[in-house]
């Protein structure tokens, strides 16, 4: 059960058994589970490691700490990881979108233009991804960010995502947080939820992507820029590191209609998003752009995160976080 989390199975039914029986020592422990001793000494080593047991090398007695303090550690590092991933795959694709973009403007041989083709204008961007949703069948993914969606976007893709949910297309998009504070977007994600799409939320969406059945993808040329228009990528190795961005962003997503869940710190994934934003030296308009809440509402998180770390300025309230583990 705890493999998710570090724990490997010998070393979970160690600790199991000492939380039961506390009085055990290696001995004991191994006779009860029919295990040599080296084995068993091997599986508290790594315990110890992971902080759910203190062992006495003086005496090799072995004290398993309680689930509450042991398996908070776990999963604080856990989503510290999940954390230090999403970020990476964030600057990655940031980094592709800025290559794919010198990469479409470069003279060169034809071939090169069916991989990457630039497309210019609004109107054509949105054919195009018209075009692809259409054509789908069997998966689209989608990044979504800026919180509210656009009324007229919504409209477009109304009977696309029916038609493609029709016809079997699996269809997964990834929200930024603050759509929960546009009730249009809210209720569309939850129609679009109810014909059997799946929708999930992060803080930050690093930026706008479409990938539809791993084959090809679209990308703005500039993710500050929508105006810049966008890349059509056909290239297998670009598609699949931007799929690859995709899952890692849902695996650390909350799902539609259940609450962000709060750390071991009580702090929600925007908060301590924020914190990360403000430890770096954002400022609170960089900060209300990122997360794509208002300024006043970044205002008032960081008062309260300030107050909570006893801290004076928003990045000593970063700093702090830091320094207490909390990120």
């Amino acid at each position: 059960m705890l493999e998710a989390l570090g724990v490997e199975e010998s070393a979970e039914a160690v600790y199991r058994l000492l939380l039961e029986r506390p009085e055990y020592g290696v001995t004991d422990v191994a006779a009860r589970l029919g295990r040599p001793e080296p084995e068993v000494r091997e599986a508290l080593a790594r315990l110890a490691d992971l902080k759910l047991v203190l062992v006495d090398d003086s005496s090799g007695r072995a004290e398993a700490l309680a689930p509450d303090v042991g398996l908070s550690f776990l999963l604080s590092r856990a989503e510290a990881e999940l954390g230090r991933h999403r970020r990476r795959f964030e600057q990655a694709g940031r980094a592709a979108a800025g290559f794919l973009a010198s990469y479409a403007d470069r003279p060169g041989p034809a071939a090169r233009h069916d991989l990457v083709d630039r497309i210019t204008g609004l109107d054509k961007v949105r054919e195009r991804l018209e075009d692809l949703a259409a054509n789908a069948r069997a998966e689209c993914l989608s990044l979504l960010p800026g919180g509210a969606q656009l009324p007229d976007t919504m409209d477009a893709s109304q009977p696309l995502d029916r038609l493609a949910l029709e016809r079997g297309v699996k269809i997964r998009s990834i929200y930024q947080e603050s759509f929960r504070n546009d009730p249009p977007t809210v209720d569309y994600v939850r129609w679009y939820c109810g014909l059997g799409g799946e929708a999930r939320t992060v803080p930050v969406v690093p930026m706008l992507m479409v990938v539809v059945d791993r084959e090809a993808a679209l990308v703005p040329v500039d993710p500050e820029d929508g105006r810049a228009g966008a890349l059509e990528v056909r290239s297998p190795g670009l598609v699949h590191a931007l799929a690859v961005l995709f899952e890692r962003l849902w695996d650390a997503g909350t799902p539609f209609g259940e609450t962000p869940r709060r750390d071991a710190h009580d702090l929600s994934p925007q908060e301590r998003e924020l914190l990360m934003l403000l430890g770096i030296g954002c400022t609170d308009d960089i900060a209300a752009r990122r997360l794509g809440v208002s300024l006043r509402t970044v205002r008032r998180m960081s008062s309260e995160l300030m107050n909570r770390l006893g801290a004076r300025s928003r990045f000593e309230a970063g700093v702090r976080a830091a320094k207490e583990g909390w990120l």
